[in-house]
């Protein structure tokens, strides 16, 4: 059985820490290095319900994307909710490791993962100074209520479901993609020339802006939101499959798991009477 430092240094190797934001936590959380390693839980979140998994798994290490300590502590007290989870890893002997935006630059990265969940053809990044997000093609042309429908089928059910900005008869036949919040990428995306984006954590002032912008430039834009767990899933897939090579390749035997759990924290959802849909 490999120890906790050599598995950490083949996942540094697929999502190079150096590659992480500044502001972003990535890295080891908690474990022994000299620990073995027999059995290894993906997730998404470290959240409490995900290290209750690992302990019935029997897992040694669990890998997620999204970092514990985002903003730093002075306290690790099991009286605060992320304390009792560190708490909990520590008394069970299992590890911690996140990857975070190193993991959303990647190659394969986040993006890879989402547009092949959604049966995507990637052309290449959406930002090519970072890899991040990617451009892709319809195998044929969907309209834009069709395509939703896509990534509603296609991607972790979520009590947001799918939200859509623009016609829904518009047709789609190249897109960007970006998992977790994209906002941020409109402009490269109205470079990109598609004709729709989907991602998460869409807020109202940058569709607002994005939709109306697009009536007056290069022609309409389909904005489909999805909820921001939802576009990071597939990566637990994707970083497993890549896990389970190396371990074959090594001769590690490792048991590696993805956590099916929803830890998305929207928990229901109610149309108003009279909504669009």
């Amino acid at each position: 059985m490999p120890r906790l430092s050599e598995v950490i240094a083949a996942l540094d190797a697929l999502w190079p820490p150096e590659r992480a934001e500044e502001w972003d936590a990535v890295g080891t959380v908690c474990g022994d290095p000299d620990a073995e390693v027999t059995r290894v839980l993906f997730a998404v979140d470290p959240v409490q319900e995900i290290a209750d998994e690992a302990i019935a798994l029997g897992a040694d290490l669990i890998v997620t994307h999204h970092p514990l300590y985002l903003r730093g502590t002075t306290t690790v007290a099991a009286s605060h909710f992320k304390g009792r989870v560190v708490h909990t890893l520590i008394k069970h002997d299992i590890a911690l490791h996140v990857a975070h935006t190193n993991a959303d630059t990647a190659d394969p990265g986040v993006s890879d993962a989402l547009a092949g969940a959604l049966d995507l053809r990637i052309i290449g990044p959406l930002v090519p100074e970072n890899n991040l997000g990617r451009i892709c093609e319809l195998d044929h042309p969907e309209t834009l209520a069709e395509f939703a429908a896509r990534a509603a089928k296609r991607l972790p059910a979520t009590a947001q479901g799918i939200r859509v900005a623009g016609d829904p008869q518009m047709t789609v036949r190249r897109v960007a993609v970006s998992g977790g919040s994209g906002d941020s990428l409109f402009g490269a995306v109205r470079a990109a020339g598609v004709d729709a984006f989907l991602t998460a954590d869409l807020r109202h002032h940058p569709v607002s802006e994005a939709t109306q912008a697009a009536l007056t430039s290069s022609g309409p834009i389909g904005l489909i939101d999805a909820a921001h767990w939802a576009t990071e899933w597939p990566w637990c897939e994707q970083a497993a499959a890549q896990l389970d090579e190396i371990s074959d390749r090594h001769g590690w035997d490792l048991r590696v798991h993805v956590s099916k759990t929803v830890t998305d924290p929207w928990s229901s959802h109610h149309t108003s009477p009279g909504a669009p849909n």
